[in-house]
Parts: structure tokens; sequence; C-alpha cells
């Protein structure tokens, strides 16, 4: 812990903050904290229990993701209090777990739209890598309806999951950009030059084009 406080930079917090993360280390120097550490489950449990942010992000770099079991995982979401840690969380434990396809079914309709979020963020992931068995007309129907009017981090994971239907599968290539076209969400997000817009038509036009060149 004192490791990480003296790694505290200010301008780090500032961008972070932005992002409505409360923690200001530099995440390069974080990693080469855990890179030194190694996987150590224990150590990775103490480390979330602090309820620091920039150990709750430390802690999902050094441990073990097999080794939580699904109750585990669920209550570690919901005490996720900021993106970044919810992220890793998701991106980093979750889908390398065996508890992945079982959390992502009770996430899904969760009433709470942060932990929705993170069953969008598995369901995305499964309509790249493991597509069958998913209802793709069904999904897009929820996000038709829904999306416009979800709370940011839903809607930023609804957003995924319609690009994602319209990159990967081309039956429902012109349904998805027809969605995002009608429902407008993410176009004016400011991008960054040579960085790929998050507005669903845009998105998936230019990751088809990609596709098509290589």
């Amino acid at each position: 812990m004192a490791e990480l406080a003296a790694l505290e930079d200010p301008k780090s917090r500032e961008v972070n903050e932005r992002h409505g993360d409360d923690h200001g280390v530099n995440l390069g120097k974080l990693r080469a904290v855990a890179k030194r550490l190694k996987i150590q489950q224990d150590l990775a449990r103490e480390l979330w229990a602090t309820d620091d942010t920039a150990a709750k992000l430390l802690a999902l770099l050094i441990c073990r993701p097999k080794a939580f079991d699904r109750d585990e995982l669920d209550g570690m979401l919901r005490a996720a209090r900021t993106p970044k840690v919810h992220d890793w969380l998701v991106n980093y434990v979750v889908k390398k777990g065996p508890h992945a396809e079982e959390l992502r079914q009770a996430w899904f309709a969760d009433p709470d739209p942060v932990v929705a979020s993170a069953g969008w963020a598995l369901t995305s992931e499964r309509v790249v890598r493991k597509p069958e068995g998913l209802d793709l007309p069904g999904l897009l129907d929820i996000i038709e309806a829904q999306m416009k009017a979800a709370p940011d981090r839903l809607q930023w994971a609804m957003n995924t999951c319609l690009a994602q239907i319209g990159i990967e599968h081309p039956a429902y290539r012109d349904r998805a950009i027809g969605i995002g076209e009608r429902l407008e969400v993410l176009k004016d997000y400011p991008t960054p030059p040579n960085c790929t817009s998050p507005f669903a038509p845009a998105w998936i036009n230019e990751m088809v084009r990609r596709q098509d060149a290589g």
C-alpha cells in the first residue's frame, strides 16, 4: 500500500477522475508492479479487501481468475465502484474463469444498470467468439427499444454489442447499421484523429472495410 501511495501522481489522478476513477497511479507503473509480484492469489484477496481503487486494480492483475467462485465474483462486481475496476474485473477475471456464461445470464437483466452493463459486455464477447445459441435478432430488438434511454455505462455496453453484431454477422449488418443511424447514440462522441468512432454505423463500416482490405 505504501508503494502504491508513492506512485500517486496528480496528473494521473486528474486524467483518471475525468473518467470516473478515483486513483492517481499511472497504469503502466501499476502493471510493472504486478509483473514483479507475479500471480499471488492470497495477496490479491488482501489488496481487494482494502477497498482502495489502485490496490483493487493491482489485485486484478495478480489474481488467479479460476480461483474465484461464482458468488464471490458477483459480490466483487457489485463492489467495483469505479469504471476501471469494473472493466478489468470483467475482462481480466470473469471472462477467463469458468463462471462467465452463468454470470452473463445473471447480470444481463439485472435491475442495476452497472451490473447489467457487465452482462452486455460478456454478451458482446460471445457475439464475437461463440455466437452459437445467442438470439441475435432478440438482442437487436432489446437494443433498439432500450439503448437510447439507457444510463451511460449500460448504453456504452449495448452499443458495443450492436457494433459487434454488425461487424461479425453480415446477415444482421444492415439492421445493426439502421438501428445505429436511427438512435444516433454516440454520434457526436469526441474521437481523436486516427481512432475509430464508437458511433455504431461508423464503427461497423470501418471494421468491415479493414476486414475487406486485409
